[in-house]
Order: structure tokens, then C-alpha cells, then sequence
């Protein structure tokens, strides 16, 4: 799911998520609904916006200390 996670972020689409990993369609938009639910997001571009902002992890990014 992280996986498919950072190729949507990628701007890819579905088929081509599928295509790359060599599965299937709807095993691709089953992880996608999966990634939605532990999100607690309604749509794809909600999930990437959340990837974006708290990184990769789902976890919000620690702030930058001064060396």
C-alpha cells in the first residue's frame, strides 16, 4: 500500500500502477480503497495531499532542528 501510495503521488494512474507492479487493476484499487479507510480520507487526491504533508509514513514530519 505504501508502494502504491508514492506512485499516485507520482501522478500515475491505476492502470498504470497496475502495469508497473504487474497486478492486476482491481487489486490496485482495492489497496487504493485501503489506503482511503486508514487514511480516514475520501478521495485519492485527499491521500496524496495527506502523503505530501505528513510524508511517506503517515506519521507528520519532524521539524528541521538548527545545526
Amino acid at each position: 500500500e505504501l508502494e502504491i501510495l508514492q506512485l499516485l503521488t507520482r501522478d500515475l494512474t491505476l492502470r498504470a500502477i497496475a502495469d508497473r507492479l504487474h497486478i492486476s487493476y482491481v487489486t490496485v484499487r482495492n489497496h487504493v480503497q485501503h489506503i482511503l479507510t486508514k487514511l480516514g480520507v475520501h478521495s485519492i487526491l485527499e491521500a496524496i495531499a495527506y502523503s505530501v504533508t505528513h510524508g511517506d509514513t503517515g506519521k507528520p514530519p519532524r521539524p528541521e532542528r538548527d545545526a
